[in-house]
């Protein structure tokens, strides 16, 4: 798997599949739980939608700056970086989060969870001279009512 993908004509149809299915993705992703982030382009300022595994943390969801161990970081991280309010679909839910770039060492333990449950995680590693970037979403509190 050492092919570049083309991300513009890779995403559409796994976005389609996502919400056709309410969050279930079959293909490369059947084995991965998936979310849907949307970011707003740091130099675009136009709404972006990324599928993205994931690894469920408690209430948040950490993603990994990968691109399959690509020499640089994929664009939405850039976003991320830039505008930290996004928001995650999960399932058939869209929920306000905010992203947070995870410091030392909680970035290592996060990625050494996340080789463990998908390995490929740590060949994307061993491929690319750069730390890959872990992202912690963590939603909004939801209003409560009583």
């Amino acid at each position: 798997m050492s092919e570049q993908l083309d991300w513009a004509e890779v995403n559409p149809p796994v976005i389609a599949t996502f919400r056709a299915n309410r969050g279930k993705v079959g293909g490369r992703f059947a084995a991965s739980p998936i979310l849907l982030l949307h970011t707003v382009g740091a130099r675009t300022g136009q709404e972006r939608v990324n599928p993205l595994t994931y690894l469920p943390d408690g209430d948040r969801f950490v993603v990994f700056a990968s691109d399959r161990g690509a020499p640089r970081h994929p664009d939405w991280f850039h976003n991320v970086v830039a505008s930290p309010s996004v928001q995650v679909e999960v399932g058939d839910e869209t929920l306000p989060a905010t992203a947070t770039v995870a410091e030392e060492p909680e970035r290592s333990e996060l990625f050494a969870r996340q080789a463990a449950a998908l390995p490929r995680f740590g060949e994307y590693q061993e491929k690319t001279s750069r730390t890959i970037p872990v992202v912690i979403l963590t939603p909004a509190p939801r209003d409560r009512t009583y």
